[in-house]
Order: C-alpha cells, then sequence, then structure tokens
C-alpha cells in the first residue's frame, strides 16, 4: 500500500512537471531549502504582522526556514507582482490581501497581473474588520460627530491609508461616500507608516486593519470611532459597527490569504493546503490572531479559495466603479 501511494505521488509530480513549463520537479522531499513569502506592506503593519505568525508556524511545520520579504509599493502591488512572476515551484509564496487582489483589478488602469489567471490559490488564513480611529485631538467621539465635523469642515480633514488602491484607501472613500463628506487622502506605503502618521497627528484620521490599530488603540494613542463589519468585534466589544451608527449595509473588512505564482506542481500545493489548514485550526493560532482582533479561517480547498476571490473581484469591480476610483 505504502509503495501504492508513493508511485501515486511521483506520478502527481511528474504530470506538473509535463504539463507546466519551466516548473520546477516537486520532489518527494519538498521543501529542501529555505521558502520565501512575500508582503507588500512595511514591517509592522496588519499583512506583515499576520505573514510573520503565518511563516514562524510553517517554517516549524515544513522543516525548513519561512522568510519574510516585504516589498512595499503601489498599493501592496509591488510585492504581488514579484510572486506572480517568480518560478512556480512552491519557494515563493505571497500573502494576498482584499487590496491586492480583489480592490486593484478595479483600482488599477494597468495592473501588471491579472488576480485570478496569475496566480496558484492555496488557502485563506485570516480575515479581520476595520477600524475607524481618529487622532485624540479630533473633536469626535462617535461616527456621528465625526460626520459632523467632517461636513462643517469640507476639505479640511485628512485621512491616511495604508497606499492608493488599498483596503484602507476604499474603506474611506466608501464612508465618505455614504455620509457625503469631504476628507482629503494622504497615502503611505502600507498600514504601519499611516499608523505612525494618525499618532503623530500628521493626518486626523484612517479607517484600517485591526491588526495594526489595536495597540495604540487600547493605549489611548488614538480614538475608535466605528468597526467595519457589520456586528461588533471581540477585540473591542465597546466599538459600535458603522451600520449601528446610522449607515447600514455598510461592511469593510480584510482578508488574507497564502498564495504563489500560477501552475505550481499540484503535490507542493496540497502539502502546503493541508499544513496551513492545520496551523490556522491550532489554539495558538486562534490566540495570536483574538490578540491582533483577527479571525482565523482557512479555505476547505484551493479550487474554495479561488472562486471565492473570483466573486470578490466582481464585487469590487462594481464598488470601485461607483465610487469612481481609478488609478495609474
Amino acid at each position: 500500500m505504502r509503495i501504492r501511494v508513493a508511485l501515486v505521488a511521483v506520478i502527481a509530480c511528474s504530470v506538473g512537471l509535463i504539463l507546466v513549463p519551466g516548473a520546477t520537479f516537486a520532489q518527494a522531499s519538498y521543501p529542501d531549502k529555505p521558502l520565501r513569502l512575500i508582503v507588500g506592506f512595511a514591517p509592522g503593519g496588519s499583512t506583515d504582522i499576520v505573514g510573520r505568525i503565518v511563516a514562524q508556524r510553517l517554517s516549524e511545520r515544513l522543516g525548513q526556514t519561512v522568510n519574510v520579504e516585504n516589498r512595499a509599493g503601489a498599493g501592496g502591488t509591488l510585492g504581488a507582482d514579484a510572486a506572480a512572476k517568480s518560478a512556480p515551484d512552491g519557494y515563493t509564496l505571497t500573502l494576498g490581501t482584499t487590496s491586492t487582489h480583489a480592490i486593484a483589478p478595479g483600482a488599477y488602469a494597468k495592473l501588471p497581473y491579472d488576480p485570478v489567471a496569475d496566480f496558484t490559490h492555496i488557502s485563506l488564513v485570516a480575515i479581520t474588520p476595520y477600524l475607524l480611529v481618529v487622532n485624540p485631538q479630533v473633536k469626535a467621539n462617535n461616527l456621528a460627530e465625526f460626520v459632523a465635523l467632517a461636513k462643517s469642515q469640507p476639505g479640511k480633514l485628512n485621512y491616511a491609508s495604508a497606499g492608493n488602491g488599498t483596503a484602507t484607501h476604499l474603506a474611506m472613500e466608501m464612508l465618505k461616500d455614504a455620509a457625503k463628506i469631504d476628507l482629503v487622502h494622504i497615502p503611505y506605503k502600507g498600514n504601519a507608516p499611516a499608523d505612525l502618521a494618525i499618532v503623530g497627528g500628521e493626518v486626523q484620521a484612517v479607517f484600517g486593519s485591526m491588526p495594526a490599530l489595536l495597540q495604540n488603540t487600547r493605549a489611548g494613542k488614538v480614538r475608535p470611532l466605528a468597526v467595519g463589519s457589520a456586528a461588533r468585534s471581540p477585540a473591542l466589544p465597546d466599538v459600535p459597527s458603522a451600520a449601528e451608527q446610522g449607515y447600514p449595509g455598510f461592511e469593510a473588512a480584510l482578508w488574507l490569504g497564502i498564495m504563489g505564482p500560477a501552475n505550481m506542481p499540484k503535490a507542493v500545493v496540497e502539502r502546503l493546503h493541508k499544513e496551513i489548514s492545520s496551523i490556522v485550526a491550532t489554539p495558538e493560532f486562534k490566540a495570536a490572531m483574538d490578540a491582533n482582533g483577527a479571525e482565523p479561517i482557512a479555505s476547505k480547498s484551493p479550487e474554495e479559495f479561488r472562486e471565492m476571490l473570483r466573486g470578490q473581484v466582481a464585487k469590487y469591480m462594481g464598488i470601485t466603479k461607483a465610487i469612481g476610483i481609478k488609478l495609474d
């Protein structure tokens, strides 16, 4: 029986070699060298935080180091593009997000990659609601007061984002559209520098993802006004949702998932999906996500993740078109 299983594995790997031009043979010893996980944002942001947690646990399960490589810029699309153009041998992965793979196709006029066709989709790992916060000097204690303040000073308040076309950019643009307010967008190269900007008073607000904002929120360095999920977040149970505060149907959240270049060997994809699913199911990973205001979630299969992404692309194509976001 063991011999039969081994033969099936070898045949599967061989088929991958025949069908995928330029792909490296997926040996039974995979991985036999370190991997890299490309994160398209600066260190310290939400994607980086989750990426490093996943990389550490994946290193333990694979028996090889998984090095995090930050390639910030262009709303995370530089890193995603680098991953898409890497060898599909299983040694280069990326942490795809709502920004890089769902919003970017509708936001950028000339995106250098196709979020579906140019990637192998392995599994989701986490989802987290967005959180609207302001600098403590801003005279607003809830969403209604913030909207009233913005309406009294049109074009005077600034907000930060992790970059043009990112989910943090779109979340605030969605709020601007819903509340009919005028705010000035200041893009940064990732959540971490955007959060530093609001703590330092360079900008007045940010609608960012929970992992990057939670520590400063709990420390009182920023004031939370609303969460973007339909319901309140267990991480900040006293902060009402935007929907609760007069914007029914409003929803802004970030999902994160592990991907690789298109045409990765099937055996490698199956191995990675199995290991990532096991990681996400552990109490330790749940505790790490809870501490950062995120919810662990794994895709049942790579195919399920791929189909989910197709739906997300279609959804955000409609939103970016309705709001009028179009970047070069």
